[in-house]
């Protein structure tokens, strides 16, 4: 996780009580919205695929489908990313990018969820196309064009390239220091 990861270690190894405070005094309510999501996150003008991939990171953080994250919530996604052991990082990736819940991936969503991640960190360095070509056919060993739970995970496991790719595309570390570092709403002083 590289510079990112030293630094929200060090945020998660604060006091919970002072975390508490500067989650609460972003969201006054202790709840987050997707519209505050989305503000923190300034997706004004971004595309569609982004701000339907930050609606899909959204609901997988709202664990208890109540349209909000809340503070457990928050925590708990938060450890799972920094902390969360490789098989349940690997579930976490599989539900974002299993749009339609059909419990299986089709490369179109993940096209989808790769091209979104682009869109917002910015970064075009390889077309997403190709980095679902090479996943699919690496791992989609009965080339069905769609991958299951375990197919996905034992796949990443076995191959050390795509998990490594896979881990830099879904680093959602920028996006985890704006929310806890209280990046500045428009229109606050």
């Amino acid at each position: 996780m590289g510079a990112h990861g030293s630094n929200l270690d060090e945020i998660l190894a604060e006091d919970m009580h002072h975390w508490y405070n500067k989650f609460m005094r972003e969201s006054p309510s202790g709840l987050i919205t997707l519209f505050e999501l989305k503000t923190m996150l300034q997706m004004q003008g971004m595309t569609e695929e982004a701000s339907s991939y930050v609606d899909q990171v959204f609901y997988t953080f709202d664990m208890d489908g109540d349209g909000y994250i809340d503070f457990v919530e928050y925590i708990a996604a938060v450890s799972l990313l920094l902390k969360g052991a490789i098989n349940q990082k690997l579930k976490w990736y599989f539900k974002l990018f299993d749009q339609d819940g059909n419990g299986k991936i089709d490369k179109e969503e993940m096209e989808t969820i790769f091209k979104a991640i682009q869109d917002i960190t910015r970064s075009y360095e390889v077309p997403p196309e190709e980095i679902v070509t090479l996943i699919y056919e690496r791992i989609d060993v009965n080339n069905e064009g769609e991958l299951t739970l375990e197919e996905f995970i034992t796949g990443a496991k076995d191959h050390p390239d795509i998990m490594e790719m896979l881990t830099k595309m879904m680093d959602l570390t920028q996006v985890l220091e704006i929310i806890v570092n209280g990046q500045k709403k428009p229109g606050q002083a």
